[in-house]
């Protein structure tokens, strides 16, 4: 099984000028995505709360957590972000991709484009 990378970039979402280019793994196991505490300081993004998370060996880490734009291939969404530190890896997580309106195809290891649906729209019938 190989590794996905993406060069993404991301934004503060109160100053959309501000913005860093990097490459994150896609880790369609994570529910958020991780990017350098350092980055997201740089542009000025805050933390708005702290939450625990649960590593694959099942220990536990605390980190910040606070909200990004993120775009690729044209497409910008909105997104938690974890404030990683020394030793986190920099990842896209499965809401950030899906608030970009893609999914990782788990054969191929590629992106492919999610399809938008809605709930059913109940027409009234007309009098």
């Amino acid at each position: 099984m190989g590794l996905t990378h993406v060069d993404v970039t991301i934004a503060n979402p109160g100053d959309p000028r501000k913005t860093a280019k990097l490459t994150c793994l896609v880790d369609s196991g994570a529910v958020y995505s991780v990017v350098p505490k350092a980055i997201l300081r740089r542009l000025s993004v805050r933390p708005h709360s702290k939450r625990t998370f649960t590593l694959a060996d099942g220990s536990q880490i605390t980190r910040q957590v606070g909200d990004a734009i993120f775009k690729l291939d044209g497409q910008q969404g909105a997104s938690p972000v974890i404030f990683g530190e020394k030793g986190d890896s920099t990842l896209l997580g499965t809401v950030s991709l899906e608030a970009l309106g893609f999914i990782l195809d788990p054969i191929r290891r590629q992106l492919r484009s999610l399809p938008m649906l809605l709930g059913a729209h109940l027409l009234r019938p007309e009098p």
